[in-house]
């Protein structure tokens, strides 16, 4: 067995204060009270909240401090991820830093909620890193995972493991959970979602493994939840199957080239017929209910108009 330990923490999130003394408080208690854990993993947005106003930039303070409580004890650190001011722009983005407090690579979120998550720009690189003697790691950000396409390229680049901050305080919060599942069935590998509490999320994180199967599922309170992973359970399900049937990483590979859509320059008339992304406002509903009244009202009868005699 070759064993890896992780440790999310979902915590409250404020969005009109710094929550990165509370960050670094349950880093501490974490490593206090299970010192064997070797990677901890924050909610998305959870250093500053979900306001473009708190925007960092990176490298900056915030990764500094970051940096400062991984070498003290050790541990590889996600602390989330934070709203980044780059030139003029915002990105949504997560840095991963090794338990020498060095910053190994950074990941800006692909697929900013849009039209929800309006002005902030996404990113176009895909993000993963080894862990010596471990295995090969890769980070995904909350809306990402509605793209199979992100995880599953994750997947074919070598990641084992896929870590996702999240931030998800919406009804569709029991959709993403099913949606976890299945990432991490179709792609063969655990999947180590974080969610926060108040304004950076509901809570109920998740942690499946590569066979699908919930290893550990939150409430929608605090928590600190370590687990210990067993990497060789990965290469054993692609190897052989999930539960020793599908093979859907193999099967893939062996029609990549079937995929006309994602051919450069592929005429996509039905997509293109959606209409704009945008919000859907009132007027648009109200509109859609009259158009349908219309249609379904009949037209008054002669007698209708007849006054009476």
């Amino acid at each position: 067995m070759k064993a890896f330990s992780i440790a999310g923490i979902q915590m409250k999130v404020s969005a009109v204060a710094p929550n990165v003394d509370m960050m670094k408080l349950k880093i501490d208690i974490t490593m206090n009270l299970y010192p064997w854990v070797e990677m901890i993993v924050f909610s998305e947005l959870c250093a500053y909240g979900p306001l473009t106003y708190a925007a960092q930039e990176v490298p900056g303070v915030f990764e500094q401090e970051m940096q400062a409580a991984a070498k003290k004890h050790g541990v590889w650190l996600l602390p989330g991820s934070i709203f980044e001011k780059r030139d003029d722009k915002i990105y949504n983005t997560a840095s991963v830093i090794n338990p020498q407090g060095e910053v190994v690579t950074r990941y800006s979120k692909m697929f900013p909620f849009y039209p929800y998550e309006a002005g902030i720009t996404p990113g176009h690189e895909f993000c993963t890193f080894d862990v010596p003697d471990v295995c090969r790691f890769g980070v995904s950000i909350c809306y990402d995972m509605w793209f199979p396409e992100t995880v599953r390229t994750l997947a074919v680049m070598g990641a084992e493991v896929v870590l996702h901050p999240t931030m998800t305080g919406t009804i569709d919060r029991e959709i993403e959970l099913s949606m976890v599942r299945t990432m991490a069935t179709v792609n063969q590998c655990y999947f180590f979602d974080v969610n926060g509490l108040d304004t950076g999320g509901s809570g109920r994180s998740i942690v499946c493994g590569p066979d699908g199967r919930v290893l550990h599922q939150s409430g929608e309170t605090e928590e600190i939840f370590p687990l210990e992973l067993n990497i060789e359970r990965v290469k054993r399900s692609r190897e052989m199957g999930v539960l020793r049937l599908g093979q859907p990483l193999k099967s893939f590979r062996d029609h990549i080239g079937d995929f006309a859509i994602y051919q450069k320059g592929a005429k996509l008339p039905y997509l293109d017929s959606l209409g704009p992304l945008i919000k859907p406002t009132r007027l648009d509903k109200l509109s859609e209910l009259k158009m349908t009244e219309d249609k379904l009202t009949p037209p008054p009868s002669p007698q209708a108009f007849k006054g009476e005699s």
